[in-house]
């Protein structure tokens, strides 16, 4: 195995186990059980502990060592981060969070889109709409998800906003976990599904209200929808 693929599941590995509460807060995690745990080399398990470093959930000082830090303090933001804290037990926490953090901010998103995007990004956004609707209503479940995440991916993109264009990889995270975590629904053509089209029909007419309110139908849906899986009262999570 080449040491690129190695030391990418050295971090995955530690990154899983941290999310899952195996490493708490203010342990000290030694070089030494890395490399035992995995079979690595010290190199390894020191780069391995760096990128953990990057993303805050560790952090390291002379004659302390590699302590892990609270989740706090962690890049929450950070997409390996997220992936690791919806695989983990703490999966419904992280859940809730986004589902709060796209409702906040995609709305404003979508009214500032209508006033700020240029006529191909407008197109482009449309096209991804028809492109997800199309997908829904053929129960393709990989094209569903690729337009599904491209779309959002646009529209924060479209607000001319660079904070919010940043929230696309933080957004297409709990897109693509609804797949990998077997929460979509068995049929996917759904109202949700179909305020795409409205929300880039708003943008590409310059109609920010509609297009907020539009927008913040689907995700007050996705927001209802993970409510209920949280309660156990069903159901995968709207787009």
């Amino acid at each position: 195995m080449k040491l690129q693929g190695l030391h990418g599941q050295v971090v995955d590995g530690l990154g899983r186990s941290l999310a899952a509460g195996e490493l708490r807060a203010g342990e000290v995690l030694r070089l030494e059980d890395v490399q035992e745990r995995f079979g690595v080399s010290r190199t390894v398990a020191r780069e391995a502990v760096r990128v953990l470093e990057s993303k805050r959930l560790v952090s390291s000082r002379p004659r302390v060592g590699v302590t892990v830090r609270p989740m706090s303090a962690w890049n929450l933001y950070d997409p390996q981060v997220i992936r690791w804290r919806l695989t983990s037990p703490g999966r419904e926490g992280q859940l809730r969070e986004l589902a709060e953090l796209r409702a906040a901010v995609e709305p404003a998103a979508a009214a500032l889109a209508a006033q700020h995007a240029g006529p191909a990004v407008r197109q482009e956004l449309m096209d991804h709409a028809r492109a997800l609707t199309a997908a829904a209503r053929a129960g393709d479940k990989e094209g569903f998800v690729s337009a599904d995440a491209a779309f959002h991916r646009v529209l924060l993109g479209a607000s001319g906003n660079g904070m919010f264009a940043q929230l696309a990889e933080v957004t297409e995270e709990l897109l693509v976990a609804r797949r990998d975590l077997l929460l979509l629904p068995e049929r996917l053509d759904n109202p949700a599904v179909r305020r795409h089209l409205d929300v880039a029909a708003a943008v590409a007419e310059g109609r920010g209200e509609d297009a907020a309110r539009a927008a913040g139908s689907i995700v007050a849906a996705a927001r209802d929808e993970v409510e209920s899986i949280l309660d156990g009262t069903a159901c995968p999570l709207a787009t």
